[in-house]
């Protein structure tokens, strides 16, 4: 399905149609590899365009850093973080948005700051969320808010990121529809009823946890 946003309009600028090809190119192979002459090739373009619009190859990759974190976020708070909301969001142009993620867990993985402004990001909507479902009762109360809108983002991420295997799990030849379709009564399941029938399970984690800090807290022998 083609997208409809103005990133994806027939008239882009040489400058949008730049960035673009260099996203696709970094996070298809990384961030060292490219050249800006491979990168110039796939927009149609001259190498000396490249660097009139973006001065250097450090210069390009900010700017690809900057226009992914800002499409991600106004994504993931447009979507509200809801299952029916993120899914509309991936089935409007899953080819695009898969690249997206794909860029920027790279630079995750790199640490860089456009990739640790993006998971800070996702985790401060998340929190928010969570935070305002307790205060309404539509959210269960958690030991830890921070913490599980950390777990969120991370159980989040992983389908996007770990796409193809995920697929392949299921019976699956790709990721597509029907892997979503399949994972989201069991995902909403897990969300709304947990996992366990009893309490044994959390009061054992809380139990050798505290263990834990004890020895961590206790004195050292003489």
């Amino acid at each position: 399905m083609r997208s409809t946003s103005a990133d994806d309009s027939a008239d882009l600028t040489a400058q949008a149609k730049i960035r673009n090809a260099a996203i696709a190119h970094f996070a298809r192979e990384g961030f060292q590899k490219p050249n800006l002459r491979a990168i110039a090739a796939t927009a149609g373009v001259s190498a000396g365009l490249v660097i009139h619009h973006f001065g250097s190859r450090q210069g390009l990759r900010s700017a690809c850093d900057d226009h992914v974190l800002r499409v991600l976020v106004r994504r993931a708070h447009d979507a509200q973080d809801t299952p029916r909301g993120l899914l509309g969001e991936f089935m409007s142009n899953p080819e695009e948005y898969l690249r997206l993620v794909q860029y920027m867990m790279r630079a995750v993985e790199e640490d860089s700051t456009a990739g640790d402004t993006f998971v800070k990001t996702l985790v401060d909507e998340s929190e928010a969320m969570f935070r305002a479902g307790v205060a309404d009762g539509s959210v269960r109360p958690s030991a830890d808010v921070r913490a599980t809108a950390v777990l969120n983002v991370m159980v989040s991420l992983s389908v996007l990121t770990m796409a193809p295997p995920l697929a392949r799990a299921l019976g699956h030849e790709a990721f597509g529809p029907e892997v979503l379709r399949r994972m989201a009564l069991p995902v909403m399941e897990l969300y709304t009823h947990g996992l366990y029938t009893d309490g044994a399970p959390l009061q054992g984690a809380g139990a050798a946890w505290d263990a834990v800090q004890r020895q961590t807290d206790a004195p050292p022998p003489p």
